[in-house]
């Protein structure tokens, strides 16, 4: 299922600067009538890394989903809404204890967040069993059993299978793969390695196999660019968040492969960029929304972000706040039947139709729960008088 999700753009797009013009939109909300945690009231649980190495990721969906709250009257289908926040840390150890007490114990409608997708994997029978919404804001590893499973971010090979033609395309030659030892890691660079080699790219990995560095215990990435000088390397494709990302932009500014091409999924984005400075500059980067995307949507997004942030919005931030938005319209569409569950709030669900979203318009696809939309090229570049990730073209249209 292909639809065409791109908008109009406009690259000379600034959200800052349009931050005043659009904080007056109003935004009208649904009614709706009795749910499972209160004739009024619905329960959701968001889970995410309020600590550790995924921190910064962590916080921005937090921030994301309060946004939409903020400016929705903190109602979601016309009913109050409850938010209870549990901290997902590294990884399983801490997020399966902090999903079960939001299940088992608050008893909430639906299930949103978590950054990792180790984590995922390891909450989902804990899901299937309570037979709640999960509506994942990160990249999502492939699953079987899909009933009650959603993610209004990506599945996580998706960002290297979008971006792998465009390098096939401009580096003349093989290129380097690396990425950390975990889940989330073997999906995206599996994505990207995949692609690049069924068009007929070579990697400079002297084994033809991606590099993985030891998660999250690396902290010095010197040692691997100094094996990838080794190498007829022309360009280096990587996958990196958090903490992670900036120690890996500033040393590889620093090393002996600088001048090699870098291009990535999620090195600079967020608070990472600022953290990362000038060693940032000219890193080319692919995912599926861009702070200067010329839509309505994105500019009333980017607005109140600003107002309230004072930074370029993430999409972090604003696959969270879409999934507030897919909660808010399938509450609505529950109570318009008759009882608001979470069993009828996850067959609304199933029934939305296009999302209308910052990143532009999407919808989900019936064979993955996952968003069908395009994926962006950006680069960072001088934004005024700071970087930002510049979006420089459209790379494909991906999801099902």
């Amino acid at each position: 299922m292909f639809f065409d999700v791109s908008l109009s753009r406009r690259r000379g797009f600034r959200p800052f600067r349009a931050a005043a013009l659009a904080l007056g939109l109003a935004v009208v909300t649904g009614c709706g009538g009795g749910s499972g945690a209160g004739d009024d009231t619905v329960k959701v649980g968001l889970v995410a890394s309020l600590s550790g190495t995924y921190k910064p990721v962590g916080t921005d969906l937090r921030a994301g989903f309060e946004l939409y709250l903020d400016t929705h009257g903190n109602k979601l289908g016309g009913r109050e809404v409850e938010l209870i926040v549990a901290d997902e840390g590294d990884g399983p150890p801490t997020a399966v204890p902090a999903a079960t007490k939001l299940v088992k114990k608050d008893k909430v409608d639906a299930l949103t967040g978590f950054v990792g997708g180790g984590s995922v994997n390891a909450v989902l029978p804990l899901v299937g069993q309570a037979k709640i919404p999960f509506l994942g804001s990160n990249g999502r590893p492939p699953i079987k059993d899909l009933e009650y499973v959603w993610t209004t971010s990506f599945l996580s090979d998706e960002p290297g299978k979008a971006i792998a033609p465009y390098v096939k395309e401009k580096v003349d030659g093989p290129v380097y793969a690396i990425g950390p030892d975990y889940q989330g890691g073997y999906d995206e660079l599996r994505g990207f390695t995949e692609e690049f080699k069924r068009l007929g790219g070579e990697l400079a990995n002297p084994d033809g196999k991606t590099a993985w560095t030891p998660f999250p215990k690396t902290t010095n990435f010197m040692p691997y660019f100094a094996e990838i000088a080794k190498t007829d390397a022309k360009a280096v494709y990587c996958f990196y968040a958090g903490k992670a990302a900036i120690d890996f932009a500033k040393q590889y500014a620093q090393s002996d492969i600088a001048d090699l091409p870098l291009y990535t999924a999620f090195v600079t984005e967020g608070s990472v960029l600022q953290a990362q400075g000038d060693a940032a500059k000219d890193i080319y980067s692919v995912l599926n929304y861009a702070a200067d995307l010329d839509n309505a949507a994105n500019r009333k997004f980017a607005a109140d972000w600003t107002a309230k942030h004072d930074t370029q919005p993430t999409t972090y931030a604003m696959a969270s706040y879409d999934a507030a938005a897919v909660l808010d319209q399938a509450i609505a569409d529950a109570a318009k039947d008759g009882e608001v569950t979470p069993g009828t709030i996850n067959k609304a669900i199933a029934g939305l139709g296009q999302i209308d979203s910052p990143r532009g318009a999407w919808e989900f696809g019936d064979k993955a729960h996952s968003p069908v939309q395009t994926w962006y090229l950006r680069q960072v570049r001088p934004d005024g008088n700071q970087l930002a990730n510049v979006m420089v073209q459209d790379l494909a249209t991906l999801g099902g």
